[in-house]
């Protein structure tokens, strides 16, 4: 079984698919607990600062993008916790799946990143080839 579970978020409709996934997994074991962690991308950042009134507000909008993620986690009863962290999406995920040595990294196959690889997403794509851990790819 799975007790380690990190499912790597963006808000996009295929991270929801992907938590539904990592609930599936969370289900077969009580140990089982899923960390949601979310990049808050370097490129996109500079942006959401900009266009935002305060640093609260900016992570009210965060928090935001994470509430279907966490809503269905909690009705699924799924013991979860939510890291943020910052910088490249790919790298940050991959140096957090291989730093903190999960069972397995679930990840949507596509993310909110309009140039994305014509088959898996750019984030997708780095995360499997350099996770020390399984990775399952919902579509």
């Amino acid at each position: 079984m799975y007790n380690q579970i990190l499912l790597a978020v963006d808000g996009s409709d295929h991270s929801e698919r992907a938590a539904k996934e990592a609930v599936k997994l969370a289900s077969g074991s009580a140990e089982s607990q899923v960390t949601i962690v979310f990049v808050a991308d370097y490129d996109n950042s500079k942006n959401e600062v900009l266009h935002s009134g305060s640093s609260m507000e900016l992570d009210l909008k965060r928090r935001k993008k994470l509430q279907p993620i966490e809503e269905t986690l909690a009705a699924g009863d799924v013991k979860y916790k939510v890291e943020v962290l910052h910088g490249t999406p790919g790298p940050t995920i991959v140096e957090f799946a291989n730093k903190e040595k999960f069972d397995i990294l679930v990840i949507g196959s596509r993310g909110l990143n309009g140039l994305q690889e014509m088959v898996l997403g750019s984030v997708s794509h780095k995360v499997v080839k350099r996770a020390n851990c399984p990775v399952l790819i919902v579509k």
